[in-house]
């Protein structure tokens, strides 16, 4: 095993409040709307730009996605705690030198302000935006281009998820996959597609790796 791959949101931070306050601000603005978590859920797969130009009736799109940038970044603090294991985790695995990496159908705008809010600026070697493939997850293509610039092959990798489609394109990529449940909002309560290992809890995994390692 030579590199971890992290999907972000539900993942590595604790993000979605912050899209349910973002996205029902949009919706309510320019289509005066009210749009429930769940049918914020139903919508994901593209990056926030893509959702917005899908679901939103108001063609008035650009403004729209400054709104949604705008709601993001100015509740990020209030809204998304930084999760102490997650951190402890990320440390530990670059201590031990493994390669880390991001695959997240969210765009780089939005993962921007959160990683500048989480201070994980300098931890990933990789990163893989929405906005860097034309094919979401679970489509494999962000984790093939994750895998070519780490210049690994699939079975040195493992992919990190909370959803079922982060599930589904770690298997059509080939690689081992891990289905988490360990922040307190995740996307995923019964995955449809069994993920190589399931964990509830960050130090579950570091024992996993632990005794993989020993």
């Amino acid at each position: 095993m030579k590199a971890i791959i992290f999907d972000f949101d539900g993942t590595l931070a604790d993000t979605l409040p912050i899209f349910f306050y973002a996205f029902q601000s949009v919706f309510k603005e320019f289509d005066d709307i009210e749009v429930t978590p769940d049918e914020i859920k139903s919508m994901f797969g593209p990056s926030e730009t893509g959702i917005i130009k899908e679901n939103l009736k108001n063609s008035n799109w650009d403004q729209a996605i400054d709104m949604y940038y705008q709601k993001y970044s100015e509740k990020h603090v209030e809204l998304v705690t930084a999760n102490e294991e997650v951190n402890d985790l990320l440390h530990l695995l670059k201590k031990h030198e493994f390669k880390l990496a991001i695959v997240t159908g969210k765009a780089r705008r939005s993962l921007d302000i959160s990683l500048e809010h989480l201070n994980m600026n300098e931890l990933f070697d990789v990163i893989i935006t929405g906005d860097d493939v034309s094919n979401p997850k679970p489509h494999p293509e962000g984790l093939n281009k994750a895998l070519t610039l780490l210049n690994i092959t699939n079975d040195e990798a493992v992919f990190i998820g909370d959803s079922d489609a982060d599930i589904n394109a770690g298997k059509k990529a080939n690689v081992r996959t891990v289905g988490v449940q360990w922040l307190p909002n995740f996307q995923t309560q019964n995955f449809s597609t069994k993920p190589d290992q399931r964990v509830s809890r960050v130090g579950e995994f570091i024992e996993i790796l632990a005794s993989e390692m020993s």
